[in-house]
């Protein structure tokens, strides 16, 4: 519950500390206005942490860099077209804080380009009311310390409530893309969307189609950083703007016909994600939200209302669906604009998925252990995390046999790590020592030679340099 004294003072000393205190006071000596706004309040009243400082002035970007350069080290303004300049404010201890300050601004989409419209406004409550949502339209002028809430944010922040400041079929015709932050913020504050702004959000989802996939990216990316994505992946999902850029996400709800029955795939995979974020946090203490891990784990079952099979007698079967997934989930993320080494990640993560249940269901022998290593490469630790959190079975007898055979697993290539570096497996025999032994130039045949001497050091383990070159000429001769 909300303490407004305790809010009002988390205020006041954000209003005086020495980087407000210094922006204040230059701005007030250039004869201009200038308020703390959006998250920076909205968090300093609920007592969340404030990290970044946002500000917004009647300056004009030009006026703006004129009056914070002789107080900065450093300034840039690549948002200059849209009114904001980024510096990093010198302080009175010889330290600096980056801030963000801002044009009063009013923006909107023309409905058919993907970039908004920019218009600079003349007055705070102006431009608060042309915000996302109540709790994030709020000001704390500086050095005044009034604050400023034209749209009953404090209210809605009391009710746990995201609603926007004007009729929610206007705000989202602004910008789109705030129907997604919605969904975000429901995920990072643990609020509940106001019914009129949740209808609109389920009626408006084909504009989101003028929004560039990057910014769709960026909405994404931050509601998997939240604590709890799942919140807004629901939101996503019931509103049926999930569908419109990660369509694969909602069809795993695969029907169930009378005869054929089977777990939800969408709930599975939920729970697959919030799973994985538990063990990211429990292994990882301190670490920052692992995006590709948790990306990973949506998706990793995408493949299966491809290959999903109704056998005679009632099963259902679908083999293939992390081949077929890892693909799936290549070209979305592609189509999302993710770089490439999250999208290579995340299908290795995909692919491989699977591959532990085989171990499960009998003792892999050490050359089983050693490609299990040597696939997931880089990402074997995600790939722990992932297959843990896969297991999703009220069966307490299989979990436990699952949980106890990934223990053996990962005890084994502990002690493999140790005795053979199996990190960094390779054969003793290198490309250059190939064409010697063999009397070849480079091509193919060296390539060959060298995954046969990869996978007899795979199955077999170390064998010393001169056994190797001995099978190596064996296999040769054998080719004719």
């Amino acid at each position: 519950m909300l303490n407004m004294a305790e809010g009002v003072a988390r205020l006041g000393a954000l209003a005086t500390s020495p980087t407000v205190a210094t922006l204040a006071r230059a701005f007030a000596d250039a004869g201009f206005e200038l308020a703390i706004v959006g998250g920076p309040v909205r968090d300093a009243l609920i007592g969340r942490a404030v990290n970044d400082l946002d500000f917004t002035t009647n300056a004009l970007p030009d006026d703006i860099l004129r009056i914070i350069t002789p107080i900065s080290t450093a300034r840039w303004d690549i948002g200059r077209d849209f009114g904001t300049i980024g510096a990093r404010v010198r302080l009175p201890d010889g330290g600096t804080e980056q801030v963000e300050v801002t044009t009063y601004r009013a923006d909107s989409y023309d409905g058919v380009t993907r970039k908004p419209t920019v218009e600079f406004g003349d007055t705070l409550e102006g431009d608060l009311v042309r915000r996302d949502f109540t709790v994030n339209s709020m000001a704390l002028r500086v050095p005044a310390q009034t604050l400023v809430d034209p749209t009953g944010g404090v209210e809605d922040l009391l009710a746990q409530t995201l609603r926007t400041p004007a009729d929610p079929a206007v705000s989202f015709g602004d910008d789109p893309l705030r129907m997604l932050r919605a969904a975000r913020f429901s995920a990072q504050l643990g609020f509940d969307v106001a019914p009129p702004t949740l209808h609109a959000m389920g009626e408006l989802g084909e504009s989101l189609r003028i929004v560039s996939p990057e910014r769709i990216q960026g909405e994404l990316v931050r509601l998997l950083q939240s604590d709890d994505p799942v919140r807004g992946i629901r939101i996503l999902d019931e509103t049926g703007l999930l569908g419109r850029f990660l369509p694969e996400v909602p069809a795993l709800r695969l029907e169930v016909d009378e005869h054929h029955h089977h777990k939800d795939v969408y709930e599975h995979s939920l729970t697959v994600l919030r799973q994985a974020i538990e063990l990211e946090r429990s292994r990882h203490p301190g670490s920052p939200p692992d995006v590709p891990l948790r990306l990973a784990a949506l998706l990793h079952d995408i493949g299966k209302p491809a290959t999903r099979r109704l056998e005679p007698g009632g099963g259902v079967t679908f083999h293939h669906h992390d081949v077929r997934g890892a693909r799936l989930a290549r070209k979305r993320l592609q189509e999302l604009r993710f770089d490439s080494d999250t999208i290579g990640v995340v299908s290795r993560l995909v692919e491989l998925h699977l591959r532990f249940f085989g171990y499960a269901e009998g003792a892999w022998t050490d050359s089983a252990v050693r490609r299990y290593v040597r696939d997931a490469g880089d990402e074997l630790e995600r790939l722990h995390i992932l297959t843990r959190a896969d297991v999703t079975t009220r069966n307490r007898r299989k979990a436990d046999r699952l949980s106890f055979a990934y223990d053996d697993i990962e005890a084994r290539i502990a002690t493999l790590r140790e005795q053979e570096q199996i990190d960094a497996i390779r054969p003793e025999i290198d490309g250059n020592r190939i064409q010697e032994i063999l009397g070849i130039g480079p091509g193919r045949e060296v390539g060959e030679a060298y995954r046969f001497l990869l996978d007899l050091r795979l199955d077999e383990g170390p064998l010393g340099e001169d056994a190797a070159e001995q099978r190596l000429r064996e296999w040769w001769a054998a080719r004719g």
